[in-house]
């Protein structure tokens, strides 16, 4: 890029400075672009106390280090559901043990390689508008993160077991 490199975001470099004031961002902007299976997890949810003012039954608290909601279940069955704020709103009884999957931030250290690399391109789109103020190169970079995150998803995607194609519908409806 043509500045000089960085060790620490808090070296007091110019370079240092621009990306720790963006890098959390982009971080956190890549790991909600998709449901990433190393940054997934999930979390029985607890009912508070307070039911909510109106239109649905319970309310639950949010996991902490929750980045985006990807979906609420009881017995493993989808159930509707609104976020406001760091709580969930559903309707469901005291019985029901309600479960949220979702998007968490995941450290550095459990980032896969395909996943670091496009975030080191994004950031290096990044330095190369505000350090090397070079447009072509920074959508040259930009251009590389696009693919390698299209890579990323692709071999991420490989990371569970593979869904069966129900095509009964399909064939039926073509029989009729």
């Amino acid at each position: 890029m043509g500045g000089s490199p960085i060790s620490s975001f808090d070296e007091g470099t110019a370079e240092a400075d621009v990306v720790d004031a963006m890098y959390e961002d982009i971080a956190r902007a890549a790991l909600t672009s998709t449901r990433w299976r190393f940054a997934t997890n999930q979390q029985v949810l607890n009912r508070l106390a307070a039911a909510p003012t109106s239109r649905y039954d319970a309310a639950y608290q949010m996991p902490s280090d929750l980045l985006m909601l990807s979906s609420v279940t009881v017995n493993d069955d989808p159930i509707i559901y609104d976020t406001y704020g760091d709580k969930v709103y559903c309707d469901t009884t005291t019985e029901e043990v309600v479960v949220a999957d979702y998007i968490y931030r995941a450290s550095e250290s459990s980032w896969p390689s395909y996943f670091t690399l496009a975030v080191e391109f994004q950031v290096a789109a990044m330095l190369s508008l505000s350090i090397a103020r070079d447009a072509s190169l920074a959508q040259m970079m930009d251009q590389q993160s696009e693919r390698q995150m299209i890579k990323a998803r692709r071999l991420d995607s490989q990371q569970q077991t593979t869904r069966k194609l129900m095509t009964s519908r399909f064939i039926a409806q073509r029989r009729s």
